[in-house]
């Protein structure tokens, strides 16, 4: 479990989990699930391309992560938020679609894009991730003030620069997070453990950390039962994530008590 080869699995793990711990917080916060959940699904599209292009698989989930993420920002300013994250998903959902039927041979690839490959983490993508997690670090420390004002008091704060910033941030976290858990359970790590975190605290800074935590907890775990059991990461992750969020259900029923 812990070979040289395991090492870029647990490094990538835990860049992983501190930046969707971080981000998840104000997904739950804002109630953002469904936009957690299309850029992701609709990145895949990106990296189908690039697999079909035989480019980096990074390049291609950042290109439509990003994509979808000034797509649906440019539809909301003209309708609701949740037609246009519908609307934008679906778009990148046909590309995907177009793309897997034009590279019908990729289905390892196509398989680890949809639920993660973290041990298959190769040296060459350790770098681009590590440079992914500190821009969105950044990123996110940059517009937390004006985030965190605009998701608890949304008239107090301008709405549409700190939602595009928002979602530029959620297309970061996708690019770094999709070879880890896959597109299909990336807003389970996303959401699950801030979700988690927000039934235990209340104060923000101390419910990110919590967060954090918790994520760390879920990908080690998971790395380490992938490992033995030879079944997906992604599994792991939803089904802890469900665990730790039910946990902080019952926790809360009983304080209200």
């Amino acid at each position: 479990m812990f070979a040289p080869f395991m090492v870029n699995a647990w490094i990538v793990a835990t860049l992983v989990a501190i930046v969707a711990g971080a981000v998840g917080f104000f997904v739950v916060l804002r109630g953002s699930a469904f936009v957690a959940h299309a850029i992701p699904n609709g990145s895949f599209a990106g990296a189908a391309g690039a697999t079909l292009l035989g480019v980096n698989v990074l390049f291609g989930l950042g290109v439509c992560s990003l994509g979808g993420a000034l797509g649906i920002s440019a539809l909301t300013k003209r309708g609701r938020s949740d037609v246009a994250t519908a609307l934008t998903l679906a778009f990148l959902l046909a590309l995907g679609a177009l793309f897997l039927s034009l590279g019908g041979g990729y289905a390892p690839a196509v398989y680890s894009l949809l639920f993660g490959e973290v041990l298959g983490i190769s040296v060459s993508q350790l770098v681009p991730t590590v440079v992914l997690c500190l821009v969105s670090l950044a990123a996110l420390a940059l517009i937390y003030r004006p985030l965190l004002l605009n998701s608890a008091l949304p008239e107090s704060a301008p709405s549409s620069r700190v939602e595009l910033a928002f979602l530029l941030v959620i297309a970061l976290a996708t690019t770094m997070t999709v070879p880890v858990v896959g597109t299909t359970l990336i807003f389970s790590l996303l959401i699950g453990p801030a979700a988690t975190a927000r039934a235990f605290v209340s104060r923000p800074g101390v419910a990110i950390l919590v967060a954090i935590c918790i994520a760390l907890v879920i990908v080690w775990v998971a790395i380490g039962a992938s490992y033995l059991s030879g079944w997906p990461v992604g599994f792991f992750v939803g089904s802890l994530s469900a665990v730790a969020y039910a946990t902080g259900r019952a926790y809360s029923a009983l304080a209200s008590r």
